[in-house]
């Protein structure tokens, strides 16, 4: 490695330091345990990458007696298997680089490939409170970012250690054979090669921090103003100077700084490749002294000039040695932060899956209240620097109801009174807090969730699609489905004209949150993954609160199909839609104040009354077409 590659390693190593910490013993066990499937591969890796390093120091040694050969004019003979010895160990140390290559390649993608599958498992696995306070690129960044932190740790770090190590003893016995008088003098420079790296690490690390910082907020601006609501909104309300201004404004700043960064470490890389070249000015005027002198000979300065850049490469690798390693266990300790996060659903080890008969669905004094952030997150996803620990306040109250095999029973009430709260109970995305909710007479925390999710379908107010193709997005319910039963319920929701009339029919990618459909177009899809779902059990919760006339008429049309014959729990807003339940259930803070059906809740004259009075009888319901 030439000293400029090295001023530039050492200027890398001091701007990426981390805060010293403690070495957890926990941690390195946990590291262990993941390091544990490549053990024999890491052998192998440590055991040629030692070699090279030996190798390394072969070559300025041999440089030497070619030169002292040649001085002393011996035979031809010499100089010639001198130098194909030199060529034989360059072939050697090529292949010995292309094998441990492979294995730190192999190594470390594996690693990656364990720890990535690992977090991805367990984030799968978490709440949906978790989801709803994370933020996802924080997340993100522990799949990518974090875990290939930890990788180093395996793929260069370890091996650098060794192969450093290795080197710079060998190094340093061979120079000092040589002459330890010039050898003394060139580590005497080491703290000038040393110490300017780790002060203007220090000031780099900081302007990259600052360019990062608004890196991170024009990205950030970016995702907003450039996803369809966001740049709706801002085509509505925004002020495009205004936008253009800050945008530039931050920019700009980022320019400066890469600037002045750039010029820091242009400045610090050539003082130190000008402090190695006065090292090897020191060696060849010394060296050329003691030559004339007769105490030395020419190839012993050759030797020692060559050894001398393999120096300080080793040298000041380990100097740096202790913070990739702590920068390394970080990663770890962030991707560990993650898997130490519990689910609060999890399933027993004995669960059993839902029964085959016709599926009933029931609450059983059903009281719950959300969980504290400090149960389900992390204060570095949020972004905040303590999480609130407030939570556990019930939000429901001792709510019970059945809805038989085959019945509907419909949720009405204020807006933040509970409804969704208890959909979300019976798709069992949470666990009950006390009582029970039942699938076909089962407790749903002694099934499967496989089988719930094959029992159960629910639709939302707002139906997420992926930026995927139609046909994705459907056979999400349902991957072996087939072509036919995909258009069948394309038709059941009133979409196969549509989608006949794309050009790439079922291939047409439906943008981000599938955007490029209509609100009632989007709706309609979700139904009819559900329909191909097949489930026994529907939920519904405000499957047509944002919809247009027109658009909740087809939508009713594709639910009509969806609740033929299953049994059903709808959330619904406007009353119109749920006077034929079986059962009437409404829903006021967190408890279930009235229950009958349609015309029993009217005579009664209770808080049912009033919500159909507030939007049948009033003019300005009237006026608004409810």
């Amino acid at each position: 490695m030439s000293m400029e590659m090295t001023a530039w390693h050492a200027l890398y190593r001091a701007t990426h330091a981390q805060e010293r910490r403690r070495l957890s013993r926990e941690t390195l066990r946990r590291i262990a345990g993941f390091a544990r499937p490549h053990r024999l591969m890491l052998s192998w890796f440590l055991l040629l990458s030692v070699a090279m390093a030996g190798l390394a120091v072969v070559t300025p040694v041999l440089a030497g007696a070619v030169v002292n050969a040649i001085v002393a004019g011996d035979d031809p003979g010499v100089v010639v298997r001198l130098a194909v010895l030199i060529a034989v160990i360059a072939v050697a140390e090529a292949g010995l680089g292309l094998v441990t290559r492979w294995l730190s390649a192999s190594i470390g993608e594996g690693l990656i490939l364990h720890l990535r599958t690992a977090v991805f498992d367990h984030v799968q696995r978490m709440p949906v409170a978790f989801f709803t306070r994370t933020r996802t690129g924080a997340l993100v960044s522990r799949l990518n970012n974090d875990v290939i932190g930890a990788q180093r740790a395996f793929s260069d770090t370890l091996s650098g250690v060794a192969g450093n190590l290795v080197t710079l003893l060998l190094t340093l016995v061979v120079m000092i054979g040589i002459s330890w008088q010039i050898t003394a003098l060139a580590l005497l420079l080491l703290p000038v090669f040393v110490l300017p790296a780790r002060r203007m690490g220090t000031r780099l690390a900081r302007l990259q921090r600052e360019a990062a910082d608004h890196n991170a907020a024009m990205g950030t601006r970016m995702t907003e103003r450039f996803s369809a609501p966001g740049a709706t909104l801002v085509k509505l309300f925004g002020r495009p100077a205004e936008e253009s201004a800050e945008f530039a404004g931050r920019a700009g700043r980022v320019r400066d700084i890469g600037v002045r960064i750039a010029m820091a470490q242009s400045t610090f890389v050539t003082a130190l490749t000008l402090v190695s070249a006065l090292a090897l000015a020191l060696v060849y005027g010394l060296g050329g002294f003691h030559a004339l002198r007769g105490t030395l000979d020419a190839g012993a300065i050759v030797s020692l000039a060559l050894l001398l850049t393999r120096l300080y490469a080793p040298l000041t690798a380990l100097a740096g040695a202790r913070v990739e390693v702590m920068s390394a266990l970080v990663s770890f300790e962030r991707v560990f932060e993650v898997l130490d996060l519990k689910p609060l659903v999890a399933e027993k080890p004995d669960a059993r899956r839902v029964p085959d008969e016709p599926v009933s669905l029931e609450f059983d004094e059903v009281t719950f209240g959300y969980p504290a952030a400090d149960k389900v997150s992390l204060a570095s996803l949020e972004d905040v620097a303590q999480l609130d620990d407030r939570g556990g306040v019930d939000v429901l109250h001792q709510v019970s109801f059945r809805a038989e095999a085959g019945q509907m029973v419909a949720l009405v009430g204020s807006s933040g009174a509970g409804k969704s709260t208890i959909a979300q109970l019976a798709a069992r995305l949470y666990d009950a807090d006390a009582g029970a909710v039942r699938l076909g007479g089962v407790d749903v925390r002694d099934l499967t969730a496989d089988s719930i999710r094959e029992t159960l379908g629910m639709v939302t107010q707002d139906g997420h699609l992926f930026h995927e193709s139609i046909r994705a997005n459907l056979l999400l319910a349902r991957p072996e489905a087939t072509e036919e039963e995909v258009w069948e319920v394309l038709h059941r929701a009133r979409l196969a004209t549509l989608v006949s009339s794309l050009p790439d029919g079922l291939d047409t990618v439906v943008g981000e949150r599938g955007y490029r459909l209509s609100g009632g177009e989007r709706q309609r899809l979700t139904i009819a993954r559900l329909l191909l779902a097949r489930p026994q059990v529907v939920i519904l919760d405000e499957a047509t609160a944002h919809l247009d006339s027109t658009s909740e008429a087809a939508v009713q049309e594709a639910l009509g199909e969806a609740l033929a014959g299953r049994t059903s729990l709808v959330i619904a807003h406007r009353l119109s839609t749920v006077r034929a339940a079986d059962l009437i259930l409404v829903v006021e803070d967190g408890r279930v104040v009235e229950r009958g059906t349609h015309a029993e809740l009217l005579a009664a004259g209770g808080r049912y009354r009033e919500l159909h009075h507030t939007q049948f009888d009033q003019p300005a319901a009237v006026a608004e077409g409810v």
